[in-house]
């Protein structure tokens, strides 16, 4: 039976649309029956068919962060010459989700779901619902990022332009056993009941420590010996901790970020290629621009940069910035003016 969460509602985000993009068979073999994309779009099509601007979401993510923190008039992904979609991935809360899925396949029987299959779903959703056949630009941070580059693989002769920020193409180790942190203190929380709570309160001692590990990591060392939480109007790091961290995750569903952590382990765009990434990424025809963030810890650069090497015509921009993977809900001005430089000149290129 599906659990009711407000959180997951347009009263908290804002408004969008549910698209039922019929059945899905998963990479896995399992098929989500009737699945939906909860989405929204900004602007307008052209007769030409070639201003879409796709944006996928990140981990505990959906559209309106992507859509407050990277789109607006004057900023180079601008409604006003766009056609935007910010679609929320699967397993986010918006659209098919543990906590809202009836049926066979709800809550602890959620069936794993790869980027691919997203990929897959919202290719669907802008060919059959849209009318979207290309894409002028793929932009996305973290999962966003995994997205991107897995619509830059597969369909390689539909994306112009690809902009992976704070994200890689295949994940790496020190960032799958991190995130198993992650997924290990929602898991062992007696409330989690293998994924059968009755109430996502049930998972509230989870849902702190899985806030609290976050903290280690998605911030860099300089914010907290710089303290630079004060600047973010918190008195003390147990301030932030609490009022930040706390406060964003403990509305969310422990399910829904479960599926979503399972899918970010497992990104790998080399599954194309039977685990040669320099086969899979050398797919890739789009102009590309390879953004990681100079402090992050889960997607360093030295991560990002051999798998920008094997891209045909991209480009590698280090983002500066000291707070860490979080530099992607767009802390400071001087972050956002360095990510909104890249895409304009981006999207000046000719594809």
């Amino acid at each position: 039976m599906p659990i009711d969460n407000p959180y997951y509602s347009a009263a908290v985000h804002g408004e969008f649309e549910l698209a039922d993009i019929g059945d899905l068979v998963l990479e896995e073999g399992v098929t989500l029956r009737g699945c939906q994309l909860a989405y929204q779009t900004l602007g307008t099509l052209n007769a030409a068919k070639d201003n879409a601007v796709l944006i996928p979401t990140w981990y505990s993510g959906n559209h309106s962060v992507m859509r407050d923190t990277y789109v607006g008039s004057g900023r180079p992904i601008d409604p006003a010459e766009h056609f935007v979609v910010l679609v929320n991935q699967l397993g986010s809360g918006l659209g098919t989700s543990p906590h809202n899925l009836a049926g066979p396949y709800g809550r602890g029987r959620f069936p794993r779901v790869r980027i691919g299959d997203d990929v897959v779903a919202q290719e669907r959703l802008l060919r059959e619902v849209l009318g979207v056949e290309e894409l002028a630009l793929v932009f996305g941070g973290s999962m966003g990022a995994q997205q991107t580059y897995e619509w830059a693989v597969r369909f390689p002769d539909r994306v112009h332009r690809a902009a992976p920020l704070a994200g890689t193409a295949r994940m790496y180790q020190h960032c799958v056993v991190w995130a198993q942190t992650l997924v290990d203190a929602l898991t062992s929380d007696p409330g989690y009941a293998g994924g059968w709570y009755r109430d996502p309160e049930d998972v509230r001692g989870g849902l702190q420590r899985h806030a609290g590990l976050f903290a280690l990591h998605v911030l860099s060392n300089e914010f907290w010996t710089g303290e630079h939480w004060r600047a973010l109007g918190f008195s003390s790091p147990e301030d932030f901790v609490v009022g930040f961290l706390e406060a964003y995750f403990q509305p969310m569903d422990a399910g829904d970020l479960l599926a979503q952590a399972w899918k970010w382990q497992h990104g790998d765009v080399s599954r194309h290629t039977d685990g040669d990434l320099a086969a899979a990424l050398g797919r890739i025809t789009a102009k590309t621009v390879v953004m990681p963030i100079s402090t992050d810890k889960f997607f360093p650069p030295e991560d990002c940069a051999p798998e920008q090497e094997l891209i045909p015509d991209s480009d590698f921009r280090v983002i500066e910035d000291m707070h860490g993977h979080a530099s992607v809900f767009g802390l400071s001005p001087s972050y956002l003016e360095q990510v909104d430089d890249a895409l304009r000149k981006l999207l000046e290129t000719p594809a």
